[in-house]
């Protein structure tokens, strides 16, 4: 039996989560990856301020641990250390389960008959072993079945605060526990337990979402008296210092104005600002029908989620700890329950993170069906040996059906992607887009921290509403912003009102901001290249949203618009960029495809405006290509036949 082996009894959980990390190493992406990846690694690259709620914690233990020389791009590291973060809590997650099953067996007096009768002593002696491994086994299943959860792995492939999250909130549950299962009354259980807390809420603010868990099961202990209030004041004692601590991290770096500096929190007003997410409370409980959406999304992708294998076994576990631990029961239910109906509410696109909590909390009720599940075989089977084996092929289904879902160690289409657009255009030139998923994000690792294509100034089109913003941009482009005072004053002015929730004039905001971009061109125009992305074209032009200078007009330049002055035919370099796509296609790379055969075709086009049908031909040969999907427009494909 697996309890009879003192180094594995002693180390499983260890021992599990290194063989998870293991794993996760081979799915993990080689760079940068879509949305916040390329800021995120730039910020813990160069310790800067990341976007709202800044992420202090993340931001700090990443520049230390990036710190450690390894062989290694810095991009790869910082992926490299999500995989540890998510590992690190499956260790953390397999104590936890250990602690409350031992709990269980404990108070439960649950008894494994033995295989053949022998003497009383003996048999309660067998029977308190085979508990022993039962638990064992069971809490490394439950440990599989959360690491190869897929939204778990998915968070282990590439960097993100989310993967620090996944830990700190299993050491949150973790010392929760051994707070509330602790036969002394000592203070430092609580006090450790306030610390961790104030761990969490320094990372991300879905810390809360942990909040029925850890007051309930306090409460539970502790009661409402005199006592609990002192262990309250102590855990308070040893929370606020370490929050205020961390978060003041931001206005004091935000003091030497870094690379990376949203928000520029540098005072109370931008400080709070910043770190309350205000700019994104919009999309929290924004509307019923969102939430019935996101409600109807959760459910139907929960059982592939745990290799609908997890789903079956959570759910035995719910009767089994309703049945035998109901005081561990309602905590985790009642937490997985707010889990659920908080995030439904919040409005986003790349919601499936924010499911974390409950997935964890659910994990633990697969916990308890595998417990249920061992006593239960090793009634049936012969021999009992096959026990372990038959819940460890349980716990790989997950493993076998989400591998491919989660892998990403050949996805370089990114970084492929933002070097291609940088090298399109020439030196010094400015890049005005706001393909901040596919693009930007990612221009601000390979910018400030691999030092490629500095000279470009790559200007965020949807930032351009906040007023930290500028500031960014007179750090890291002085000499694009040195013409441009009044617009960047006459902006401060307008949107100063809108930011502290006084009376404002949208009308105003929107022509200075207006202002401000069509003079961005007009200004820059005559010193360096000035290029428009093909989304703000699409969308904000063709709206009257944005209008370039008299006498400019939009050139199609193989990955970008290039404004030019007059109607004379500009030529292009030919699209010798390679692209490196993954078999397996999302939204994101869907978008990246679509976005570069729409603008090989618009060249095309051109050119053959100015029967130039040889130069028409180089770039559709190249959509048939790379993309053979694509549906050339009829007029086109006539003309270069």
């Amino acid at each position: 039996m697996l309890s009879k082996n003192n180094f594995l009894k002693k180390y499983f959980a260890a021992i599990t989560a290194f063989i998870v990390l293991i794993i996760f190493l081979i799915t993990l992406a080689p760079s940068v990856m879509e949305i916040d990846s390329g800021e995120l690694a730039a910020v813990q690259a160069t310790l800067g301020i990341a976007h709202p709620t800044g992420y202090p914690l993340f931001s700090i233990l990443g520049y230390l641990l990036l710190k450690i020389p390894l062989p290694l791009t810095t991009i790869y590291r910082a992926n490299l250390l999500a995989s540890v973060f998510c590992a690190a809590g499956v260790w953390l997650f397999i104590k936890s389960v250990y602690l409350i099953l031992v709990q269980i067996i404990s108070a439960n007096g649950a008894q494994v008959k033995p295989k053949k009768k022998k003497d009383s002593n003996n048999s309660k002696a067998e029977a308190a072993v085979g508990d022993k491994s039962f638990v064992i086994i069971s809490s490394i299943c439950a440990g599989l079945m959360l690491a190869f959860n897929k939204t778990i792995w998915t968070q282990s492939t590439s960097v993100e605060v989310y993967s620090l999250q996944i830990l700190l909130i299993n050491l949150i549950i973790y010392t929760t526990l051994k707070a509330y299962y602790s036969q002394k009354q000592k203070l430092t259980g609580w006090m450790w337990f306030g610390f961790t807390l104030a761990l969490g809420f320094s990372n991300h603010m879905t810390t809360l979402l942990l909040l029925p868990f850890t007051g309930m099961l306090f409460f539970m202990k502790e009661k409402l008296n005199t006592v609990s209030l002192k262990k309250i004041f102590y855990s308070l004692a040893a929370f606020v210092p370490a929050i205020v601590l961390i978060y003041s991290f931001l206005p004091l770096r935000a003091l030497s104005n870094p690379i990376l500096n949203w928000g520029n929190p540098v005072n109370f007003e931008n400080f709070f600002r910043h770190v309350s997410g205000r700019q994104y409370q919009v999309w929290l409980f924004s509307s019923a029908n969102a939430a019935k959406e996101h409600l109807g999304q959760f459910l139907e992708s929960f059982p592939a989620e745990f290799g609908y294998i997890g789903l079956l076994v959570g759910i035995i576990g719910i009767f089994y700890s309703y049945k035998t631990a109901r005081k561990i029961f309602y905590p985790l239910a009642v937490t997985f329950l707010f889990s659920v109906l908080y995030t439904i509410n919040y409005d986003i696109h790349d919601l499936d993170s924010y499911f974390s909590t409950a997935y964890i909390t659910f994990s633990f009720f697969i916990a308890f069906g595998s417990l249920q599940l061992a006593v239960w075989f090793n009634r049936k089977l012969t021999p009992h040996g096959l026990v372990p084996i038959v819940l460890m092929a349980f716990a790989f289904i997950p493993f076998l059906l989400n591998y491919s879902d989660v892998d990403e160690s050949n996805v370089y289409t990114y970084e492929d992607y933002t070097k291609a657009i940088l090298n399109s255009t020439e030196k010094d030139a400015v890049v005005f887009s706001y393909q901040w998923d596919y693009f930007v994000s990612a221009s601000y690792y390979f910018q400030y921290v691999e030092n490629y294509r500095k000279d470009i100034s790559v200007i965020d089109k949807e930032l351009l509403r906040r007023s930290w913003y500028y500031n960014q941009l007179r750090r890291n482009h002085p000499d694009v912003m040195a013409g441009l005072t009044p617009e960047v004053s006459d902006f401060l002015e307008a949107v100063k009102p809108f930011e502290k929730d006084e009376d404002f004039d949208s009308g105003t905001i929107e022509k200075s901001y207006r202002a401000f971009m069509t003079n961005l061109v007009a200004k820059s125009i005559d010193k360096r290249n000035v290029y428009i992305g093909p989304e703000l074209v699409q969308n904000e032009m063709q709206r009257g949203e944005f209008a370039l200078p008299q006498g400019y007009q939009l050139v199609p330049d193989v990955l970008l618009f290039k404004v030019v002055k007059g109607n004379e035919y500009v030529p292009a370099n030919d699209p010798n960029f390679a692209i490196r796509f993954p078999k397996r296609k999302d939204h994101y790379i869907n978008f990246i495809e679509n976005m570069i055969a729409s603008m090989l075709t618009y060249r095309a086009m051109y050119e053959i405006q100015f029967d130039k049908i040889d130069r028409a031909r180089v770039y559709i040969n190249k959509v048939k290509k790379d993309f053979p999907e694509f549906q050339i427009p009829i007029e086109v494909a006539n003309r270069i036949k």
